[in-house]
């Protein structure tokens, strides 16, 4: 009956939390890479290459990807469609670019849940051959999600894949 108790207690708080904590997140990581800004820019603004360093988009590589507009310019949406429940659906939109200097990207996930969410992605330059790369995600959560985000520790581990997919970039543009 006790152990009853405690589960009941548990989860009283862990809903009372949720439903005082804030709805809005905020992760960011950053890379230095050996490489001038405006090459490290002149990368990143294209969607396609996170195939070449995006954690997400590299974890299944047989997932149906599409393409509207054209790469690199406001309005370009990249889509996939993945069986891999990690991957699952959804699409980015380049939303704005401030050249050499910033991306932002609105991310509509369909599956394994309706989300939508903002990420970004920053250059600054170092030295003149080194550039720091800052990697943003930004969104809102419903209670429910507010649950989940507590009880897996979803900053935690959704700043472990940024930083996976940051050090991917730096080993792809470093090469």
């Amino acid at each position: 009956m006790t152990i009853l108790f405690i589960i009941i207690g548990l989860t009283a708080f862990i809903l009372i939390v949720a439903g005082l904590s804030g709805s809005k997140y905020l992760i960011e990581r950053e890379v230095i890479i050996e490489q001038p800004k405006q090459t490290v820019f002149d990368y990143i603004k294209y969607l396609r290459n996170q195939e070449q360093y995006n954690k997400w988009v590299m974890e299944d590589p047989k997932s149906k990807k599409t393409a509207t507009g054209t790469d690199g310019t406001v309005g370009f949406i990249y889509a996939w469609d993945s069986s891999n429940k990690n991957v699952g659906k959804g699409e980015e939109k380049i939303m704005s670019i401030a050249e050499g200097e910033r991306i932002d990207i609105e991310v509509r996930f369909e599956k394994p849940f309706k989300n939508v969410a903002s990420l970004y992605m920053t250059t600054e330059a170092l030295t003149q051959g080194q550039a720091k790369v800052k990697f943003g995600f930004v969104g809102t959560l419903t209670y429910g999600m507010k649950v989940i985000y507590m009880l897996f520790n979803l900053k935690k581990m959704l700043g472990k894949d940024m930083q996976t997919s940051l050090q991917n970039l730096k080993a792809a543009l470093e090469q």
